[in-house]
């Protein structure tokens, strides 16, 4: 695999069992690469031991006065240099080739489940936890994959100098390939206690990063309410306690460093004195001693990669977890029997919603939250525990060795009945084919970044324009405010730049964008949840007449207890507690219902009560009268 391969043409199905599954996938489908940089670094160990046996010998030709073994041993040194410089060159490339690799799949399998899944990832794990496994993570992930063959590389040349100093010198060559285990397993006991430490620093600084987003996003209304200083002393709070975590791990680790210092030093200063009392014995010559002593002063730098292999994993193997986490979210469609997209009624076979087709349906819902659900469950996203239909997640229920939690298979068997449109369950339909049927604005809909020409350029049956989306969700002075930022552009509103998430812009404009982003669109039935929550009345008035006059002939869906934009719907529903408890025109339910006129006119269960009492003593008989004692 070269990096000007990728993208790869298929990343592959990963194995998302464990994180310690999902690192072995990864390194068993770059076993070329691996191999590879194996070779290239067997290259280059094997050249560094080849030194100690070169000059020993240039020693013992200087001992002996023997001219010739000399040059003999100093042209072996050079081709040995030019062979060590060729190794290492050719091992830094290929393993940061493995690297890049392996981030580059980790990154395509999660841009490929989220594009599978939508809206509905991040219900299931947070948005910030995606784009922390698509970057930190996917860097640790890949430093384990390229030091992997670093390592293999380095126990194997550990194993050929061991075996290479006792055939040369037996009784120099015993003492350092016993000491060699002992010297590369002397941190293992230590290992388990730093990556818990690793671990506990890296959840503490999540949570701080977290606190500060969170901080950052609500500046301003901690700045309204004077809460900068108590969230300032959280976040104080909580880096310093990232501080200690940190240096925590870092003593141990520290620990470990030293550990395979002292004890290689230990074992040189032994390998020295017994040598030289050998020696001088005469049972071993001075140019075998420089060459023994030369080739465990060289070991030291293949056990190093011993240490490395084993913080990388420690790292890796939670960032593993994580990213598997994500990937193994699937949605649990069944096989699509229905070619083309339906039309007809929308409805919600648990809380009995029916939309009819063609008309605006309001409904009203007393409990934001569950307004939320219902408006996802519409589009075919199942929430919380109603997942079957839509997300599942087997990571969150699995034991680390992949066995499955057995409450799955229950939970899978009660399965939530789907919602259907023109009478065809949307979990029946291909993923495209739903996405194209039923779209669901939500309350917070997210603006990216570019050009507005860019914002509005996206999959649509090409009967609504832009212009006319613009115009109905009523954006003129959007327009007119990015017409006098667009300077560079000749004043061009389509062709101005709009910033990340819309910042830029108020939150009823982004609102604004957002709505006619999906008229755009013009799906078969478009599910709206609070269209209208940041903007003024007047302007709320005329988007709501906007929306109904582009929508005519198409089903449209929208949460709200706005009575303006209830008065313009052709139906309303109230759902109380999951379930369709009335349907009728607004001003209609306003005079019937008391659940519905408290929800919309805002009144207290005491006024709910005098209310009640008063109509049956005299009934209401005008709006007015509605709107009076509201």
């Amino acid at each position: 695999m070269q990096i000007r391969d990728l993208p790869y043409p298929d990343p592959g199905d990963p194995d998302v069992r464990s994180g310690p599954r999902f690192l072995f996938w990864l390194g068993r489908n770059q076993l070329r690469g691996q191999l590879k940089s194996m070779s290239w670094g067997l290259l280059h160990q094997c050249s560094l031991a080849g030194l100690p046996p070169a000059v020993g010998f240039a020693v013992q030709a200087v001992v002996d006065r023997s001219g010739s073994r000399l040059a003999w041993s100093g042209g072996l040194i050079a081709v040995l240099g030019v062979l060590i410089a060729l190794g290492d060159t050719m091992l830094h490339r290929t393993a940061i080739t493995n690297w890049i690799t392996a981030a580059a799949r980790v990154q395509q399998l999660l841009a490929r489940k989220t594009a599978e899944l939508g809206a509905a990832l991040t219900r299931r794990v947070a948005a910030g936890e995606v784009v922390a496994v698509s970057t930190g993570d996917v860097e640790k992930i890949g430093w384990f994959v390229e030091a992997l063959s670093r390592f293999a590389a380095a126990a194997v040349a550990l194993v050929l100098i061991c075996v290479g100093l006792i055939l040369y010198l037996p009784s120099l060559g015993v003492l350092v390939a016993l000491a060699l285990p002992l010297l590369a397993l002397a941190v293992l006991p230590l290992l388990p206690r730093a990556t818990r430490r690793a671990d506990l620093q890296r959840e503490k600084a999540g949570k701080a990063t977290e606190l500060a987003s969170d901080t950052v996003a609500g500046l301003r209304v901690l700045r309204g309410i004077g809460g900068e200083e108590l969230f300032l002393g959280r976040y104080r709070r909580a880096s310093q306690e990232v501080r200690e975590a940190a240096v925590r791990s870092a003593r141990m680790w520290s620990l470990i460093s030293a550990i395979q210092v002292l004890l290689p030093g230990v074992l040189l200063i032994s390998l020295v004195v017994y040598g030289a009392t050998l020696a001088r014995d005469g049972r071993i010559e001075i140019g075998q001693l420089v060459t023994v002593y030369s080739a465990a002063s060289l070991l030291l730098f293949p056990l190093r990669h011993f240490e490395e292999i084993a913080m990388a994993y420690s790292f890796s193997r939670p960032s593993a977890q994580r990213a598997v986490r994500v990937l193994s979210l699937h949605r649990t469609d069944r096989p699509s029997t229905v070619d083309a997209t339906p039309t007809g009624d929308l409805y919600d076979p648990v809380t009995g919603l029916m939309a009819p087709a063609g008309l605006f349906t309001a409904v009203v819902c007393g409990d934001p939250d569950e307004a939320g659900r219902l408006a996802e469950r519409l589009g075919g996203h199942a929430h919380g525990d109603a997942d079957s239909g839509g997300v599942g997640n087997g990571a969150e229920d699995s034991t680390e060795d992949g066995a499955s939690d057995s409450t799955d298979d229950a939970a899978s068997e009660q399965k939530i009945p789907s919602v259907l449109l023109g009478g065809v369950p949307l979990d029946e339909l291909p993923l495209d084919s739903a996405r194209t049927a039923v779209l669901v604005q939500d309350k917070d809909p997210v603006l990216l970044s570019g050009t507005l020409r860019e914002l509005l350029d996206v999959p649509s049956s090409g009967r609504v324009t832009a212009q006319d989306a613009l115009s109905a969700a009523r954006c003129g002075d959007v327009l007119d405010s990015l017409a006098q930022a667009s300077v560079a552009t000749d004043g061009d509103p389509m062709t101005t730049r709009i910033t990340e998430r819309g910042r830029s812009l108020s939150g009823g404009q982004r609102q604004r964008l957002a709505l006619a982003r999906s008229l755009v669109t013009d799906p078969e039935a478009l599910v709206l949840d609070e269209p209208t929550s940041a903007v003024d009345s007047h302007t709320e008035a005329r988007v709501a007449a906007g929306i109904k006059a582009l929508r005519q002939g198409r089903t449209t869906v929208a949460f709200t207890s706005s009575p303006l934009l209830l008065d313009l719907a052709d139906r309303v529903v109230l759902v109380h507690r999951g379930t369709v408890v009335t349907v009728g025109a607004h001003r209609e339910l306003l005079h019937t219902d008391p659940r519905y006129r408290a929800v919309v006119t805002r009144e207290t269960d005491d006024e709910i009560a005098v209310l009640t009492s008063q109509d049956a003593i005299n009934p209401i008989r005008t709006i007015e009268e509605v709107e009076e004692r509201a």
